[in-house]
């Protein structure tokens, strides 16, 4: 069973002295086959449809879980504007979610950029061409300059999201679930956890402050890929 064995990121110090950690090879079998299911499950999947909205090819989520009690993720958002004269840029608040403490900036600069907060019908005045929800809430990003022509602006969008219904304790161990509609993500866990299981094929690895992360993308086009990632704190139900 996978409890037996938890997954984990080797160490610097595995590789250095070259030993392998106890049950290398019964855990290297365990994620073969967890791998193996996890890729069948997605290939059976049928993403979701969602609201037609901007997304760029290169655009990319990390997703750090905070402390579990406060139900709260911090996003680290990139994205590219491509669209040639666009003076702004809009960035859906997802709705259930509670949004604090957000920033942009821009890549190419590092300058801060001017934002605010607004319905879809203000956001559709603004750019009447694209698609958004009249009730819903975006967050309008004032570009430092328009997209020309042949090119581009790449811009990071800051954030913390406080959501109840996708990110949860049950029992002794940590939920995130949430449906991802961007081509790459990664999910970071609290210090001091473990992954317990993922729903989708994913890469692990060890940050430098040692929390472990869960890179992946979205075979999809322009449809969501259903995330639910389980995890406990270190040595919570070993076996003895």
């Amino acid at each position: 069973m996978i409890h037996d064995f938890p997954i984990r990121a080797a160490s610097k110090a595995d590789f250095q002295s070259g030993v392998k950690p106890p049950h290398s090879k019964k855990r290297v079998l365990i994620t073969n086959l967890v791998g193996s299911l996890c890729l069948i499950a997605m290939c059976g999947a049928t993403p979701a449809q969602v609201e037609s909205q901007f997304i760029s090819g290169d655009t990319y989520t990390r997703y750090e879980l905070l402390a579990p009690e406060t139900h709260q993720f911090k996003i680290y958002y990139e994205v590219t504007e491509t669209r040639v004269g666009a003076r702004f840029h809009f960035n859906q608040i997802r709705e259930g979610s509670e949004v604090s403490d957000e920033s942009v900036i821009d890549q190419a600069t590092g300058r801060p950029l001017k934002f605010e907060v607004v319905t879809g019908a203000q956001a559709k005045v603004d750019s009447p061409n694209e698609n958004f929800s009249p009730n819903a809430h975006y967050i309008k990003v004032h570009l430092a300059r328009p997209v020309p022509e042949r090119g581009e602006y790449r811009l990071a969008i800051i954030k913390t999201y406080k959501d109840d219904k996708s990110y949860y304790t049950e029992g002794e161990q940590i939920v995130f679930k949430r449906p991802l509609g961007i081509p790459r993500d990664s999910i970071v866990l609290p210090a001091g956890y473990e992954i317990v299981s993922c729903s989708v094929a994913a890469q692990v690895l060890m940050e430098a402050d040692g929390r472990l992360k869960l890179a992946f993308v979205n075979p999809g086009s322009g449809g969501q890929l259903e995330v639910t990632i389980k995890a406990r704190k270190l040595g919570q139900n070993r076996l003895r």
